[in-house]
């Protein structure tokens, strides 16, 4: 078996409350409907505060990033955030492993495989090399980067992880999860930019998948993954000119409710666990309307969902991340020690769900 043994999350310095990034937008649109939907799409998105690498999103002038011009242009180009990516996604990462192996006076000489995960920025050589000189991992350490697949893709890590530890049991895994989506914002103010100006954050999360229980405990008991075809065309994640292009239409979650019984019964008939013995729900937090569709698919009241909607409301929408954001929020305060459904969803539109099972 494996098990999630430890969790630790970083996020960067510059922290905005939601009406902040909201009077930046409205500042630089050219229509009075454009900053009217900016202001209503803010308003309704649950979310409080969200965290960013760039201060400018909390000025008026003497911008760092963005150009100092009514307009922002010459708007930076692609190039320009890869290299501001390059600058941060290291230091962040590192900050999430450190909170992650904080315990005693860690070796990170004995990690045997790290994997990196992000979709926000790319490369090379690349965050997993940046990483083994700054924590001083081995260089002959494993190692496996997981790009471009967007808001579930830290499942996907966790499955590869689980399937090192089965193949050998002296395997000990060091996943992190580290997005910058807040480089991509777009000023061409169409609703699916608007809708993601208005959801997307940055964080990192780091996790430890080892062969025995200790630290935190989570068994990792399997997995089961889905793509709602119809809903192929309402979430991808493209690189333009101008930063990575989001289209995230409003259909997402209405799609994703349609899918959600589905992906709960081959959970279900993967780990052999029938759905009334899943006994807490960790949900990426993609938005308020998905966490409500979520709970109404699976018969559940909101609250408990609270992990998940609290991440939101605190952090926003940091893809990869999240859901190890909620993982970590619930076992810090729910005293969880029973079974754990966590499901992500993403650009296909792909669903992912994974069942933990809690060791004392």
């Amino acid at each position: 078996m494996s098990f999630i043994t430890a969790i630790g999350t970083a996020v960067p310095l510059h922290v905005f409350e939601q009406s902040v990034i909201s009077t930046f937008m409205e500042r630089i649109a050219h229509q009075e409907e454009q900053r009217r939907k900016i202001k209503t799409v803010f308003r309704a998105s649950a979310i409080k505060t969200r965290y960013s690498v760039i201060g400018d999103y909390g000025k008026q002038s003497n911008f760092t990033f963005f150009s100092n011009t009514k307009n922002l242009d010459p708007f930076p180009d692609t190039a320009r955030r890869m290299e501001e990516y390059k600058r941060h996604a290291a230091s962040l990462s590192a900050q999430a492993i450190q909170n992650c192996c904080s315990t005693g006076s860690f070796d990170f000489k004995s990690i045997t495989h790290l994997i990196t995960v992000s979709c926000t920025g790319m490369y090379a050589p690349g965050l997993d090399v940046d990483l083994i000189y700054k924590l001083g991992l081995r260089p002959s350490v494993n190692r496996m980067c997981i790009n471009f697949m967007g808001c579930f893709a830290a499942i996907n890590a966790i499955k590869a992880a689980d399937a090192f530890c089965r193949a050998d049991s002296q395997s000990k895994v060091l996943i992190v999860c580290t997005e910058l989506c807040s480089l991509h914002f777009q000023k061409d103010f169409t609703d699916d930019n608007i809708l993601a100006n208005a959801l997307f954050a940055d964080g990192s999360a780091a996790l430890m998948v080892e062969s025995n229980p200790s630290g935190l405990g989570l068994s990792i008991e399997g997995f089961y993954s889905d793509i709602a075809r119809n809903g192929a065309d309402h979430m991808a994640w493209t690189i333009g000119n101008l930063g990575f292009e989001m289209k995230l239409s409003t259909y997402v979650p209405e799609v994703l409710g349609q899918g959600i019984s589905s992906l709960l019964e081959g959970l279900s008939i993967n780990t052999g666990i029938q759905p009334d013995r899943i006994n807490h729900f960790a949900i990426h937090p993609g938005g308020k309307k998905i966490l409500d569709s979520v709970a109404t698919s699976l018969n559940i009241s909101r609250e408990r969902l609270n992990a998940s909607y609290e991440v939101l409301r605190n952090y926003g929408n940091m893809s990869s991340p999240s859901i190890l954001f909620v993982l970590k929020k619930m076992m810090e305060d729910d005293n969880v020690n029973e079974t754990i459904m966590a499901m992500a969803f993403g650009p296909g539109l792909t669903m992912e769900s994974m069942l933990l099972k809690a060791v004392s």
